[in-house]
């Protein structure tokens, strides 16, 4: 049973990056074929699609009557994506940050931040915690969208780098297949990796709760690692930058949502005690680092490799408190 819930896990997370990637290609290709600006699908579809094997996987796990491991996703996904992931990307080149875009998003993510503590305040995700959530993810993607029209008439850098990113001359046909198909791959996926990673919490006796924040946490947010990495060799940091953004605000309205709305439950004194703490500390250095308070906004390799140590100290005190 142990071996076979390894291999569903790594065979699940495998097919969810390869879902993720074919479903942003078919989404995009398709939005694009509608006449969509590519800034704006890469602000709402590309973040959307990047956080897809999240959201599935914390409504699977709350369907199964396990909504803490999708709620240690929620959150260990973000830690995932600034600490690991933006840290790796650093590391392998320097992030220059010039989108006025990605400036105006800092401010909505710690503003989310904030909504979501609040709502987690008494150590409960209910049912209205969870419509609030989904119904601030509807306005904060409305929100995208009339800022994705307004800079782009003021020449975004980000929308070139989206142009280059953005299938432009894919079929409909083809591009609603690898929608369809990614969606598909993604939904069984989701579904072989939600019952792995339970059989192995129950085998070792670990919470669903630090499941969700290291295995799958670190599982889902492969998408963003290989999207920043190949988004930053490619000079395109804006979108790197931004794909591990739009990403964390999407974990936090819509991953964290899903499990309120399917499935009500108490959340551990832990989540606000060391993982939202964790969370706030790693954001709050990933915006000085980038904002350019003195000039342009840049992440040099030595703030990766502090990103990087921060998630590392953060793993240990999940070890630690795993074992004490």
């Amino acid at each position: 049973m142990l071996w076979s819930s390894i291999f569903a896990v790594i065979g699940g997370f495998a097919l969810l990056v390869w879902g993720a990637d074919r479903f942003v290609i078919g989404a995009s290709a398709t939005a694009r074929n509608l006449g969509v600006s590519p800034l704006i699908i890469g602000l709402t579809i590309v973040g959307f699609g990047t956080s897809a094997p999240e959201m599935l996987v914390s409504a699977i796990a709350a369907g199964s009557g396990n909504p803490n491991m999708g709620i240690g996703n929620a959150v260990g996904s973000n830690i995932t994506n600034i600490g690991l992931v933006l840290g790796i990307t650093a590391l392998v080149t320097p992030l220059a940050v010039r989108s006025e875009t990605l400036k105006r998003e800092f401010p909505i993510l710690f503003l989310i931040m904030v909504v979501a503590l609040l709502l987690l305040v008494d150590n409960h995700l209910g049912l209205w915690d969870g419509i609030i959530l989904l119904i601030g993810m509807g306005i904060m993607v409305y929100w995208m969208i009339s800022l994705g029209l307004r800079e782009r008439k003021n020449g975004d850098p980000m929308e070139s780098e989206f142009i280059d990113e953005i299938p432009a001359h894919m079929p409909m046909k083809m591009a609603i297949f690898w929608l369809v198909l990614g969606m598909a791959i993604l939904l069984g996926s989701s579904r072989m990796l939600v019952w792995g990673a339970v059989n192995i919490a129950q085998w070792f006796e670990i919470s669903d709760l630090v499941i969700g924040l290291t295995i799958v946490a670190i599982g889902t947010s492969l998408p963003e690692l290989a999207a920043s990495v190949m988004s930053a060799m490619k000079g395109e940091h804006d979108i790197a930058v931004g794909n591990v953004i739009g990403s964390n605000m999407f974990n936090l309205l819509a991953v964290l949502g899903l499990p309120g709305l399917i499935h009500p439950t108490a959340t551990p004194a832990e989540l606000l005690g060391r993982d939202f703490p964790a969370m706030i500390i790693l954001t709050i250095l990933l915006f000085a680092m980038s904002y350019g308070f003195r000039g342009e906004g840049r992440v040099t390799r030595g703030e990766g490799a502090v990103l990087l140590i921060g998630y590392v100290v953060y793993m240990g005190m999940l070890y630690h408190d795993s074992v004490a």
